[in-house]
Parts: structure tokens; C-alpha cells; sequence
């Protein structure tokens, strides 16, 4: 068994891979004993992702908040604490906060052989996120 105490700072989301403020807290990195990473994630009203996609997939667990999950080839789906997503690999998505309420979750995703977990593209626009209009 290997415990990890509580100690670890909340980091602010990278604007290039986040829209609006995202704070994030590292549960576990891949390494030598396991190529699983999690985090707990943190989206302001509005908040989101970039577009981007997983070579071995993600989950996604909801802890608070009302948010949203799409991908490029289907809609948006709203998302309520509980819920658990399941991305397949290279699936194309974007997740984060409704616009007017937080959200947060659980994401965890499987490091491939060259240990990349993530591969960030284009930020989602409002008219994606549907924040305009």
C-alpha cells in the first residue's frame, strides 16, 4: 500500500487548455506502477475544456454542480453529480460547467506507451458551448 497525504496545491487551469477558470487538484500522475492519472477538476459558471481526445479514453465521475460533455460528432448532453462518462479513445470532446452554474469532477485517463495521457486541440467557441444567442 502506498498513502499519499493531503498536501498538494490547487493549480489554476492552462488557458490553453481551458476557457474561464478551471482549478485543479492532481490525485495521481501516471508512473512506473500504474499508467492511471486523475484529478479532481473545478469549472466556474461557463467554464470548459479545449476540444481534445485520450488515446486510451477517459472517464469523467461528477461530484458537484450541473455541467456539460459533447463531442464532435454528436450534441451537447448536460451532466448532474453521480453521473459517470465514459469517452472512448481518440473520441473527439470538450466538458466543463453550464453557463450559469459551477461544476466539478473526477477525470481519469490511462497513459499510453509513450506516457501521454491528452491531446489538446482548438478551444470550444461560446456558439459551441451555447453561451451565445
Amino acid at each position: 500500500m502506498k498513502y499519499t497525504k493531503s498536501g498538494g496545491q490547487t493549480g489554476a487551469g492552462p488557458t490553453d487548455w481551458f476557457t474561464g477558470t478551471v482549478q485543479i487538484d492532481g490525485i495521481r500522475s501516471p508512473d512506473d506502477q500504474s499508467a492511471i492519472g486523475c484529478a479532481h477538476v473545478r469549472f466556474a459558471p461557463g467554464a470548459r475544456t479545449a476540444w481534445h481526445h485520450h488515446s486510451k479514453g477517459q472517464t469523467l465521475y461528477v461530484t458537484d454542480g450541473i455541467g456539460l460533455v459533447a463531442t464532435r460528432s454528436g450534441g451537447i448532453q448536460e451532466i448532474r453529480p453521480g453521473d459517470v462518462v465514459y469517452i472512448e479513445p481518440g473520441e473527439v470532446h470538450w466538458h466543463g460547467a453550464t453557463p450559469d452554474r459551477f461544476m466539478a469532477h473526477v477525470a481519469m485517463q490511462e497513459a499510453d506507451e509513450n506516457g501521454q495521457v491528452v491531446t489538446w486541440l482548438d478551444h470550444v467557441t461560446d456558439e459551441e458551448h451555447g453561451v451565445a444567442g
